[in-house]
This record gives structure tokens, sequence and C-alpha cells, in this order.
């Protein structure tokens, strides 16, 4: 018998791997390795969900309509181009295969989002990846890398896992030189925690045409990872290409529930930034006054750089946080054998890590 066959190319696809949660042998773990919000989500969103466990039995508003009338209230958008998903990835994926197939190809930065080549391959589209400057996305580069089957560009902006991030002139000076015909996808899930003042999440963009689109999640400075809650901007013409390809009920219930509530608590919003305007700059000065180096990381993450010497490298070190029941993000599924990738936890575990990583450089001699 001949068992059924996938579709050309869908084996070619590598599994995205999320962050570890436990340790063997190790009752108490400090994971700090998906960029989870410190503070946790809001108490209010929370009760929101437990609320809606009484009404399970019931399908959820499959339009999503008053998330989006609170999600264009707050930011100032036209609800109706809002279109919401089961996370920011599940849009993404949702853009991939309402606008690109087999012969096509999706262009993004080298170390840019894992989804990005996956949701490429799992429609049937050659990933491009584009080099990047410095850790940093290159407006360059990625024209360069647009051919006449160039169907998408993704654009995290700030990166995951590198936390830089490319000003607004230059976000736009890439805009300006995509061809019509190119989907301009600006992935702005952490923009929430940018403060500077050359920075933009992309709105202006996404009103200036009708190629671009600008994707944001709940999963970050709003703590929902659990719940799966993304949302896309988009031109009404994208908007109605999303609106037939996703799931008539794609959001759950407690999730438009517990989102609502959440973009309503913007003191708790607040006080997640400030904690991470906080110990994001500590944690990078700790970490390089025992000689290791990040990026200039405008999320809620660092990326620490490890030397290639043997028992000084990020594989050695990532086994010595192990060892102490601190779990961080291995960067080697990012072109990035050399780093890890350690998210802004609380004061406490930001303590230990650094007394852990104190630890390591000494034991290795990277310290006298």
């Amino acid at each position: 018998m001949t068992a059924p066959r996938p579709r050309p190319g869908i084996l070619d696809v590598s599994p995205y791997v999320g962050g570890e949660s436990q340790l063997p042998g190790i009752a108490r773990v400090i994971k700090l390795a998906s960029n989870e919000s410190a503070l946790g989500p809001s108490p209010y969103a929370i009760e929101a969900a437990r609320a809606d466990a009484e009404v399970m039995h019931r399908y959820p508003d499959g339009h999503a309509t008053e998330l989006r009338k609170a999600l264009g209230a707050l930011h100032g958008l036209d609800p109706a181009r809002i279109v919401c998903g089961a996370g920011s990835d599940e849009l993404l994926q949702l853009l991939c295969r309402g606008y690109c197939g087999p012969g096509d190809e999706v262009a993004y930065s080298y170390h840019g989002f894992a989804i990005y080549p996956i949701a490429a391959r799992a429609s049937g589209a050659t990933p491009v990846a584009a080099p990047e400057v410095n850790l940093t996305a290159s407006v360059d580069n990625l024209l360069a890398a647009v051919t006449p089957r160039t169907k998408i560009v993704f654009l995290a902006n700030p990166n995951n896992p590198t936390g830089t991030y490319i000003p607004a002139d230059e976000l736009k000076r890439l805009r300006a030189g995509l061809p019509d015909h190119v989907l301009f996808v600006i992935d702005s899930a952490y923009a929430e925690f940018v403060g500077a003042n050359d920075y933009s999440a992309g709105v202006e963009l996404v009103d200036a045409g009708v190629n671009t689109v600008m994707t944001r999640t709940f999963s970050k400075i709003y703590a929902m990872g659990g719940m799966r809650l993304g949302w896309v901007y988009c031109p009404p013409a994208i908007a109605d290409v999303l609106n037939r390809v996703r799931g008539p009920f794609n959001v759950t219930s407690a999730a438009l529930a517990a989102g609502k509530v959440a973009l309503e608590d913007r003191a708790f919003v607040a006080l997640a930034r400030q904690h991470n305007d906080y110990w994001r700059p500590w944690l990078t000065a700790e970490l390089a006054k025992i000689g290791i180096a990040t990026t200039a990381s405008v999320c809620n993450f660092v990326l620490a750089r490890f030397p290639e010497t043997p028992g000084r490298d990020a594989r050695s070190a990532d086994a010595f946080l192990r060892k102490h029941g601190i779990i961080v993000r291995a960067m080697g599924g990012y072109h990035l054998p050399d780093s890890l990738r350690i998210t802004v936890g609380t004061g406490e575990e930001m303590r230990t890590v650094v007394a852990v990583l104190t630890d390591f450089q000494k034991r290795n001699g990277a310290l006298v």
C-alpha cells in the first residue's frame, strides 16, 4: 500500500521549536527563554478569562467585533482594517497562504523570526534571507534580495532575536523601494517596549498605500502568550483576503474577553514598560562588567555574545545556567551559535542570572 504523500516542500519545513519550561531534576526553574513578560498579565485580564469559562459552550464572535473596536480606539485605527488571529504567528502564516505559493519567493533578514521561512515553505514558496549589518536588518540588502518572483518581504522591527531595529526613515525607504505588487509585512510584536524617538511601528506606511501591513501581538507586553492572540492592521483589500482564508472562529472567546480588558488596563501596561526600562539596561550593564557583550536591544530581552573558546562559549554557558535551574534560549537556530537570548525577568531573576554567569566567567578564567 502507498501512504498519503504531503505536498512537495512540506517535509523541507523545519518545525518551530519553542522555549523549554522544565529541567529534569530541578523543581524551581527560572525561565528566561521565551520573552514572556516578567509581571504576567493584567489581573483584570485574568478575571475576564475566568468569567468567560462560564460560557465556554458558546462559540466566540468570529469577527472579534468588540476587540477590533477597542484596538481601533486605542491606536486611532479603522476597526474594519483590523483582523485578529490566534497570535500574530497565525496571521503571518495566513498572509503567506493568501499571497504566495510554489515558484514564489519570500524575503526576510538573515537573523529574522523563524516563523518567516516556515510560513513561506508551508505555502510552497522559497524563503530568501538577506544579510544583516551589525546584527541589524539592512534596507539595501533586503531590496537587493527582491526579484520578479518575490511576493512578500517580512521585517521584524524591532527584531527577535537581535533586539535591534531600523529607524522610521529607513523603514520608509524600504517601503518606497519595493514594487507595489510585493506585500510588505512589518512585524511590530515588540513595539510597545520601544521608547526611541526615531522608531515607528509602521501605521503611517499602512495608511500610505495598498501593499503594507503591520502585525502586533498580545503575547509580549500584555503577557498573554498562552491565550494566542494577535492582530494585523492592513489595507481593506488585504483584510478581505485574510477574512476569506482564516478559520471562522480562529480566536477563542476567552482570548477576546481578556484581550479587550488588557487594552483597557493602561496602568498595568505602563508598569510592565517601566519594569523593562529599568531591568534591561541593568542586565546589559551587569553583563558588560563581567565581560559579556550584548546587542543594543530595545525589546524585553538581550542577546548575549560569547567567544568561540571551548569552555567559555555559548554552549558551555547555557549548560552552566541549566545546571543552576535557569533556562535561556540558545541561538544556533538563528545562525547565532555564539549567542544566548536572555529574557528580562523579575528583579530577583535578573540578579540570579547575573550571579550565575559571574560564577561561570570566574570558573572559565574570563574574570580574575
